[in-house]
């Protein structure tokens, strides 16, 4: 599984015949792929509003399905809130947040 980590070839899925796919919150600085499904979920964490209005800024910002994604920065406490490159523009979000945008690595 190339250059991930033990603990996030816990959270990655390989398909062979795709690649592998994460959460973006599961991602690192210099990961960078494909968004594949945003899917905001009722996974019992506090995103401070309800599941249908995250999904909805999640999209109004940017993060679709085949926006170019990449890891470029984290937070120092926690690894938290990480920026991200989405297509020509930077967005910083919480990782719990970011939980809900699926992605497709590309291939190192």
């Amino acid at each position: 599984m190339n250059n991930l980590s033990l603990d996030r070839v816990e959270v990655a899925v390989a398909i062979p015949e795709v690649g592998i796919t994460l959460r973006l919150s599961d991602a690192s600085v210099g990961d960078r792929g494909v968004i594949i499904d945003v899917r905001a979920d009722d996974d019992g964490r506090d995103h401070g509003v309800d599941i249908e209005e995250l999904q909805r800024r999640l999209l109004e910002f940017g993060f679709v399905e085949g926006a170019r994604v990449e890891v470029i920065h984290e937070g120092a406490i926690g690894h938290d809130p990480i920026a991200v490159r989405l297509d020509d523009m930077r967005v910083a979000l919480r990782r719990r947040d970011a939980g809900d945008v699926i992605i497709l690595l590309d291939r190192r």
